[in-house]
């Protein structure tokens, strides 16, 4: 019970900068590690087998983001309802989140498993992939739909940490995993390359690293935890509404990847072919990973927003923003400057052909022009998922993923000739566009805020 008083204790009291550095740095740490899984997959693949079996792993990426939803659908959900919970020191609630968390895993795992393994070739086909690619990833992909329950599972529950404020135990456990994933990649590619199956090597680390890491997260939520715990495992019809429509946001941001990236793979085997395919593959690999540290400052954004919401204490939710979006935003220049400085050393890291990675220069250049603004728009949807306003958040999540950004990718290659530039320049222009809105929308709700302030004040 001392674990939950002093955490709800120092979300409630701590100065906003202190408590953003507690909070962000071991989530950042975190989610850093759970991202190194198919960043390195992707990396060894490129070195240990070929331009080919890296272009594969890229490509079969989108839809290994299937599972990320369903574990970011569950897990940001569940994690918001606790979040505010304990601000309301309401523990029937608090008593009910990790059984039900556990049943709808069971339930949209076996789905995802099933029907993954089953459809995996007609899901790739929808990228463009053909010839080696298309049969390289089928083999990867399918191994990884195997694990779902694993990879869900582990995710899911790692989120409820974070949203307890637990975020040191919550890194190194999933650190664990990534450590596991890192060591074993190389040594079960090299095993199983002489065979021609260096790729599903890749895919067997993950999917085993994963597994372990689903097994220490259960042991601490039986063994360990003071605050949540197990008490039956069965789907609760009170928590499930708010669970989906605040996870239901998160979880767009997740599938719409998927969709996004599946465009743009399709675009730039029309406009370019197999090598800008896999020049797009390395470009992407990095951008999702750059991604992962800003997911980071939001997962330890959401305890405090979400906490001090329930405690009405709506001041301390606006400081805590703005502190959060500067960190967000400095953090996002450590990746940023390097990139735009040393684009051909980060592309060589995937691509050994010194031909393909100056031909892709300029255009990874244009891909990352707008990165800066996304620390502003990732702060933005997870206050609105914090606070339960999940119909804002989806909106957002909606404007960058889908309804701007799918138009451009099909239209900017047709306009004066830009072609394959057009693919790159898409998503760069959509990212402007939803900054200058998300600007809007939190000053919207800054004004909201402050409302609710007086009312109650």
């Amino acid at each position: 019970m001392k674990q939950k008083t002093d955490t709800r204790t120092r979300l409630l009291t701590d100065p906003p900068f202190r408590l953003m550095l507690s909070l962000s740095i071991p989530a950042i740490i975190g989610m850093v590690v759970v991202g190194l899984y198919n960043f390195m997959d992707r990396v060894f693949v490129g070195q240990l087998i070929d331009e080919i079996a890296m272009g594969a792993v890229s490509v079969a990426y989108p839809f290994t983001l299937i599972n990320t939803g369903i574990a970011t659908l569950i897990g940001v959900g569940s994690a918001s309802v606790l979040s505010r919970a304990l601000g309301r020191k309401d523990q029937k609630t608090v008593d009910r989140i990790l059984g039900n968390l556990i049943a709808m895993n069971l339930i949209l795992g076996i789905v995802v498993t099933v029907a993954g393994m089953l459809f995996t070739r007609p899901l790739l086909t929808l990228s463009g992939a053909e010839g080696a690619i298309l049969d390289t990833a089928e083999r990867y992909l399918r191994i990884v739909f195997a694990g779902s329950l694993f990879v869900n599972f582990a995710q899911s529950a790692n989120m409820i940490l974070r949203g307890e404020g637990i975020l040191k135990k919550a890194m190194l456990i999933t650190g664990t995993g990534a450590v596991l994933n890192i060591v074993l990649d190389p040594v079960l590619i090299v095993l199983l390359r002489a065979g021609g199956r260096g790729v599903e090597g890749a895919a067997y680390a993950t999917i085993f690293s994963q597994a372990v890491t689903a097994a220490i997260t259960l042991w601490y939520f039986l063994a360990k935890s003071r605050t949540v715990r197990i008490h039956g495992i069965r789907l609760e019809p009170s928590l499930i509404p708010g669970i989906l429509g605040v996870g239901f946001s998160a979880m767009l941001m997740q599938v719409m990847t998927l969709v996004q990236q599946t465009a743009l793979y399709n675009a730039a085997a029309r406009y370019g072919g197999d090598r800008w395919q896999i020049l797009l593959g390395a470009a992407l690999s990095i951008q999702s990973f750059t991604m992962i540290p800003l997911w980071g400052v939001g997962q330890g954004f959401q305890p405090a927003a979400g906490a001090n919401f329930g405690a009405k204490q709506y001041e301390r939710v606006k400081q805590f923003t703005k502190v959060f979006i500067l960190g967000a935003t400095v953090l996002s220049l450590l990746f940023y400057i390097p990139i735009q400085l040393a684009p051909g050393t980060i592309l060589s890291w995937f691509i050994q052909d010194a031909g393909i990675v100056g031909q892709g220069v300029v255009n990874f250049r244009i891909l990352f022009s707008t990165y800066i603004f996304l620390g502003l728009v990732l702060m933005a949807i997870t206050l609105m998922q914090a606070l339960g306003k999940a119909s804002k958040a989806s909106a957002l999540v909606l404007l960058r993923q889908i309804l701007l950004f799918v138009p451009l990718v099909f239209v900017l290659p047709q306009v004066g000739g830009l072609g394959v530039d057009g693919v790159f320049l898409a998503p760069a222009l959509t990212d402007l566009i939803v900054t200058l809105l998300t600007v809007g929308m939190l000053f919207s709700e800054f004004r909201s805020i402050s409302r609710l302030a007086l009312q109650d004040g």
